[in-house]
């Protein structure tokens, strides 16, 4: 917020308290549409590493499991993670659950295509 804008103190901070609502409600949405979402780390374009320091989070704070999920490309990089986490941080990593499948995704072009994924589960 810029206070050469003319907004005063009071407009600003309404404002910045109704993106918030907004933030909460749509973290809401979304933890309500995947259950029990606080514990799945999906695996992207990110670092290798960005993906090992949250599974590594998700159990410092005090989650039992946490899901590695990832597709198309992205599996060796979930697989990555899970070998770098249990031998490089949390030695008694164990996989509870490995599951492999196939998702059908919808293209730019209206055409369907096919994608392999991957969940992985462990526990501490």
């Amino acid at each position: 917020m810029d206070i050469n804008d003319g907004m005063n103190m009071k407009e600003g901070a309404d404002e910045i308290r109704e993106q918030h609502v907004n933030s909460e409600h749509a973290e809401r949405e979304r933890d309500e549409a995947i259950p029990d979402a606080r514990n799945v780390v999906f695996i992207g374009k990110k670092s290798t590493m960005n993906y090992v320091l949250a599974v590594v989070t998700q159990f410092n704070s005090g989650l039992p499991e946490v899901m590695i999920k990832a597709r198309g490309r992205a599996i060796s990089k979930a697989v990555d993670v899970q070998q770098i986490v249990a031998n490089k941080f949390i030695s008694t990593l164990r996989n509870k659950e490995i599951k492999l499948s196939t998702e059908s995704m919808l293209n730019e072009d209206g055409t369907r295509s096919r994608v392999s994924a991957i969940q992985i589960t462990v526990t501490k």
